[in-house]
C-alpha cells in the first residue's frame, strides 16, 4: 500500500470555511481528515500541499514514521501551521489504517473506555449574535432571547453549555472579541466594572433559565490580561461556573488565575504538541487540558493525555469545527482514560450535513460513538464541490 495523491478540499461554510484532507491510496483506500483554515491559520493548505511530496510513495499504515519524517523535516521551524499540516495528514493516514484493518480509529488505541461521550452544546448564542440578521441562524437580541433559547439547549437533553461574554448595549446583546481585534479595546485588554455587572447579569439569566444542576461554562478566550482574569473569576464566582476558559500563553501567570479562581479553570487550546503542554503542567496551572486534536493529530492528542494523566488532569477537545472533526475528537474522547468532556457546535451553517455520509448522533447530550471503520463518516465530495470558498 502506498500513498498516491494528497488532496485538500475547500467549502463555504456561511461565515467561515470548512477544509478537508483526502489521501489517496493505490490500493483504493481513501483516508479524510479535516482541518481549520479561518482562525490564526490561513496558508495551511498551502503548507500541506508542501510538505505532500515528501511523503508520497510512503506506506500509509506506517503513520508514526511518517509523523516523525515530517517532524524531522520542520524541525526549525516546529509548531504554528507545519503542526497543524502534519495534523490533517496523520488524522487522515489513521482513517486509512482504521479502514483497512476493518476497525474503528479508537481500537487503534485500545479503545473504546466509553462508547457514549458527554457533550456540552459550545458558543451558546455565539453565533446567533456574532451574524445576527444573516438569515443563517436564528436572531438573538436580548436577555429574554438568552432565557429562551438556554432553556431549549436544557429540554434537548444536554446537560451542560459554554457562552462568551456579550455586553447588553442599548438592550441589545454585543459582540465582545478585543483578544482577537474584532471589536474595541486591543491590544490593551483591560477591564472595567461596566463589563464584570454586565457579565454577571448576563450569566445570571442563563442560571435562572437553566436551574443550579445544569453546567455552565464561560470562554473568555484571549481577551484579558492576567489581572482582567483574575477580576471575571472573583466577579462570576455566584454563578457556580463547571469551568472558566481561559487563554494564555504564560502558564505562571495560569497558575495564579486557578490558584485564585473559586471555580475550575480550563486552557490550553492553542498549545501544540507534548513540550507546548509540558510548563503548564509542571506549573500545575489547569484543572482541565484543553487538547484540539485537529492542530495536534489524535496519535500527538492521545500522548499528550498520557502526560496529562500523570499530573491528575483531565482531557476535553478543542472542537468547534465541522462533523468530521467531531467524529474525530469522539475517537480521541473514547481512547483515553482521563476525559472530561467533549465540546461540539451545535450551530452552524446550514447546509454542513451535505458535507459528510454520516452525522453525528447524539442522545441525552452524549455522542454516541461509530462502529464503522475508520472514523465511521467520510467526506460527500461532491458536496465539498459543489459550495467552494467564497472568500
Amino acid at each position: 500500500m502506498k500513498i498516491e495523491r494528497i488532496e485538500p478540499l475547500i467549502a463555504d461554510a456561511a461565515w467561515r470555511t470548512f477544509s478537508f484532507l483526502k489521501i489517496t491510496t493505490a490500493c483504493g483506500i481513501t483516508g479524510w481528515s479535516e482541518y481549520n483554515e479561518d482562525f490564526g491559520s490561513r496558508g495551511l493548505s498551502d503548507v500541506i500541499r508542501a510538505l505532500a511530496p515528501a511523503i508520497t510513495g510512503m506506506d500509509p499504515r506506517r503513520s508514526e514514521a511518517i509523523v516523525a519524517k515530517l517532524h524531522v523535516l520542520t524541525r526549525q521551524s516546529r509548531g504554528g501551521l507545519n503542526q497543524q499540516a502534519i495534523a490533517a495528514i496523520e488524522n487522515a493516514l489513521l482513517d486509512i489504517r482504521g479502514k483497512e484493518a476493518g476497525k474503528p480509529v479508537h481500537a487503534l488505541f485500545g479503545g473504546p473506555v466509553r462508547e457514549r461521550i458527554p457533550v456540552y452544546w459550545s458558543h451558546f448564542s455565539t453565533y446567533r449574535i456574532m451574524h445576527r440578521g444573516k438569515g443563517f441562524l436564528p436572531d438573538m437580541m436580548d436577555y429574554d432571547a438568552l432565557a429562551k433559547h438556554a432553556a431549549e439547549v436544557k429540554a434537548a437533553g444536554f446537560r451542560c453549555l459554554k457562552t462568551n461574554i456579550f455586553p447588553l448595549r442599548d438592550g441589545v446583546l454585543t459582540p465582545f472579541n478585543p483578544g482577537f481585534g474584532r471589536t474595541g479595546g486591543w491590544p490593551e485588554l483591560n477591564w472595567d466594572n461596566a463589563l464584570m455587572d454586565g457579565l454577571v447579569d448576563q450569566l445570571q439569566v442563563i442560571r435562572d433559565a437553566v436551574g443550579p444542576e445544569m453546567g455552565v461554562m464561560l470562554d473568555t478566550n484571549f481577551h484579558f490580561k492576567t489581572e482582567g482574569y483574575l477580576r471575571v473569576a472573583d466577579a462570576v464566582a455566584p454563578i457556580g461556573l463547571t469551568w472558566l476558559e481561559v487563554d494564555t500563553h504564560d502558564p505562571a501567570s495560569l497558575a495564579l488565575i486557578r490558584g485564585a479562581a473559586p471555580c475550575p479553570i480550563a486552557s490550553c487550546e492553542t498549545l501544540h504538541g507534548r513540550r507546548d503542554f509540558k510548563p503548564y503542567l509542571e506549573q500545575y496551572a489547569t484543572d482541565v487540558a484543553i487538547v484540539d486534536v485537529p492542530w495536534n493529530g489524535i496519535g500527538e492528542s492521545v500522548k499528550i493525555a498520557a502526560m496529562c494523566d500523570a499530573y491528575e488532569v483531565n482531557c476535553a477537545p478543542h472542537n468547534f469545527y465541522g462533523h468530521l472533526c467531531s467524529f474525530i475528537s469522539a475517537h480521541f474522547c473514547a481512547s483515553i482514560p482521563n476525559f472530561r468532556i467533549m465540546e461540539i457546535d451545535i450551530d452552524s451553517c446550514p447546509w454542513r450535513d451535505e458535507f459528510v455520509t454520516a452525522v453525528p448522533q447524539i442522545e441525552n447530550g452524549e455522542f454516541v460513538l461509530p462502529t464503522a471503520p475508520g472514523w465511521g463518516a467520510d467526506v460527500n465530495e461532491a458536496a465539498v464541490l459543489a459550495r467552494p470558498p467564497k472568500r
